[in-house]
């Protein structure tokens, strides 16, 4: 959707989530699994278009990085369509930008009190003056700006999982490529020539040892799994379980095993506590 959001402004009245001390370890955990996800869209770049009388050129620019006022969108567009065709859902991780491929993950940095998140562009805006990017409401209150309306920051893109991302949509080869990604661990991969879609529904069973587990996400990127593996460690045993679904591989990010449901239970009661919402208990 390419329209004004005029009431980014809006202080609300009412008490908005606390975020405690913590947060930051709950942030990275969250957005890195969170921001792949989303239903129903398709990659675009998109032709030049004008709002209010200014031109706006949307390209692949691998090496964005931009500094400057974050803003926020919410009830307003809820549940209507982004420009890439997705629905907007303003408790999910996502954002709108100008010019940036739709889908690109990117990490937005409050620079007001050092929080950063990772967030899935898939929406055009902010199209108000001097505001570089607008973020969902739930984005807006992990970073810590909700109630305030907007903040100073920087958004940079994420070049290998954006370029993950569009192989994942389009099917079309993306060369091999060593990632200087802050947020994984810079090994060399290649992205599969075969179309494949990065939102996976999980088989439930898979030839694997018995008992039960947290599966915490599922990627086509075997980086966004090995990322998200260290970052869940204080959890338990963790795993990358490969698994082939319709001639794609995609790695499952498993705590366990458990031998009971209830330690299971707790552990994904923790980990949803975190912010990986869509984790759930598998039984093998």
């Amino acid at each position: 959707m390419i329209l004004k959001r005029s009431k980014l402004f809006i202080v609300f009245s009412f008490a908005t989530l606390f975020l405690s001390s913590c947060a930051s370890d709950k942030l990275d955990l969250y957005s890195q699994s969170a921001a792949i996800n989303g239903k129903g869209g398709t990659y675009k770049v998109g032709k030049p278009y004008q709002i209010s009388g200014k031109w706006y050129y949307p390209e692949e620019d691998y090496d964005y990085v931009e500094t400057g006022t974050a803003s926020w969108y919410g009830k307003d567009f809820h549940a209507k369509y982004t420009a890439n065709g997705e629905i907007y859902d303003m408790n999910t991780l996502t954002a709108a930008h100008r010019t940036l491929p739709l889908p690109s993950i990117v990490r937005v940095t409050n620079l007001e009190n050092g929080r950063s998140l990772v967030l899935r562009v898939n929406d055009r805006g902010p199209f108000a003056k001097n505001r570089i990017i607008d973020v969902s409401k739930r984005a807006s209150q992990l970073l810590g700006f909700q109630t305030q309306g907007t903040a100073k920051v920087k958004v940079e893109i994420m070049a290998e999982e954006s370029k993950a991302l569009k192989a994942a949509l389009t099917g079309k080869k993306t060369s091999t490529y060593a990632s200087n990604s802050k947020t994984n661990t810079g090994k060399i991969i290649t992205i599969p020539k075969k179309k494949v879609s990065p939102y996976e529904n999980y088989a439930p069973n898979i030839a694997q040892s018995g008992g039960y587990y947290v599966q915490a996400g599922s990627f086509s990127n075997m980086n966004m799994a090995e990322n998200l593996k260290n970052q869940l460690q204080r959890y338990g045993q963790v795993k990358i379980m490969p698994a082939d679904v319709n001639g794609s591989t995609f790695y499952r990010v498993r705590i366990g095993p458990f031998s009971e449901q209830s330690t299971a239970d707790t552990t994904l009661s923790r980990v949803r506590n975190a912010g990986l919402m869509d984790a759930k208990l598998i039984s093998e």
